[in-house]
Parts: C-alpha cells; structure tokens; sequence
C-alpha cells in the first residue's frame, strides 16, 4: 500500500501519514525501488489502533503505546493502558464524591441561622478552628468580619463550610475542594452545578466507550504484529 492508501481510509494528508511513521506511530517502512514508501497491513491496523485510542488516552499516551508495541515493548504499552484506565477510574471516583457532597449539601443540615462565629461553626462540623483558618487561607471560605474584627459566617459561608468538609472527608486536597467550592459560588449554589455532573459523568462514559474500541483494535493490530 502506498501513503495515499492508508491516508484516504481517514481522510487524513499523507503528510500526515508519514509523520506518524516519523513518531514511531507506525511501524518502519519498507522502500521500493524509487525509494517510494510501501505499507502492509500491518501499517493500516498500526493507524487504525492509534485513532481508535486517540479518543480515549489521548494524543500523547495513544503515540507511546503504538511506539511501544512498534519496539515489541509490550509491557510498556500494557503499563500505560493500566494507567489510563486508573486514571479513568479516579475521576469516576471523584465525580461521585462531588454528588455525593453535593447532593448532601443541597438535601442541607438544619436551617443556619443568620451567622455563626468560628467557635460556632467548628463545634457544628466537629473541626477545629484552626481547620476553619486553613481552609479560609486556601480560598475555601470568605468569612465576613465584625466591628470587633471577629469572623462570622454567613448563610453562603456556611454552605461553603459544610461542602468542604464533606469533600476533605472523602480525600479531597484543599485546592480541589476551593475549585469545587468556586462553581458553587459562582452557580449560585449546589442545585445548578447538577447539569455540569451530568455532563462531566457523559464525558466519562464517553471516555470509556472509546478505550473499549481502542483496545479491540489493538488487539487486532497485536495478533498482525
């Protein structure tokens, strides 16, 4: 076969073909006579497989796995397969953390009063006051202050609080959780951010689906190899 061969199967440049030859993406190619590229089949699975695992590994890692299985470096490639699926498996890990805080969020503790102190507020969560200090040094809370320069926290303060602390339980850094308490902020509070999980737990799906078809192709493209 010839670049225009494998590049017409995708609609791809042959440019674009003989730089992912280049990457190690495909496998060597074997010359004719005039010095012309001359693809098997081999090649074709070889393209096939890393557009298959493009969508879900991504550009980068899909380019090391072919290189790796090009090198006959199949631990290497399994290794990273291993590692995108974790990684998968992490997020999946963490968007159900976030609905699950959310969601006790929005079903709320008791009603708040109109403000509490730091002594108040910490006895409420069974923290520390110090804690309470560290998550307002990291962005996580925006207490109010008093004539007496004492913090107060408010309904918003509160809500802020309580999502905190349901995402530190399960593990979460604090930049994360001031991240997540951000769109909580900037959505107006827990209820709109429902639409952005059912996206996010989509993209996930999606993330899936594509890893399963990357992997079918490369295991074709390893029986050819």
């Amino acid at each position: 076969m010839r670049p225009t061969d494998l590049a017409r199967e995708h609609g791809l440049s042959t440019q674009a073909v003989r730089n992912y030859e280049e990457a190690g993406i495909l496998p060597a190619a074997a010359r004719g006579p005039q010095g012309y590229r001359l693809y098997t089949a081999v090649h074709a699975q070889a393209l096939r497989t890393f557009l298959a695992l493009r969508p879900g590994f991504g550009h980068g890692v899909s380019a090391r796995i072919l290189s790796a299985v090009n090198e006959n470096a199949f631990e290497v490639a399994f290794r990273l397969i291993d590692e995108g699926h974790a990684a998968l498996l992490r997020d999946r890990r963490t968007l159900d953390e976030v609905a699950c805080a959310l969601g006790d969020l929005t079903a709320g503790p008791p009603a708040d009063p109109d403000s509490l102190s730091i002594g108040e507020l910490a006895h409420r969560l069974a923290v520390h006051p110090a804690t309470l200090r560290k998550w307002e040094a990291a962005g996580i809370l925006r207490p109010a202050r008093s004539r007496a320069g004492h913090r107060t926290f408010d309904a918003a303060a509160i809500r802020d609080a309580h999502l905190a602390h349901q995402l530190r339980r399960g593990g979460y850094p604090l930049a994360r959780i001031a991240a997540v308490v951000a769109q909580v902020r900037s959505a107006g509070g827990a209820g709109p951010l429902e639409e952005a999980l059912q996206t996010w737990r989509a993209r996930l799906d999606a993330r899936s689906r594509a890893m399963l078809t990357g992997a079918a192709e490369l295991a074709v493209h390893l029986r050819l190899s």
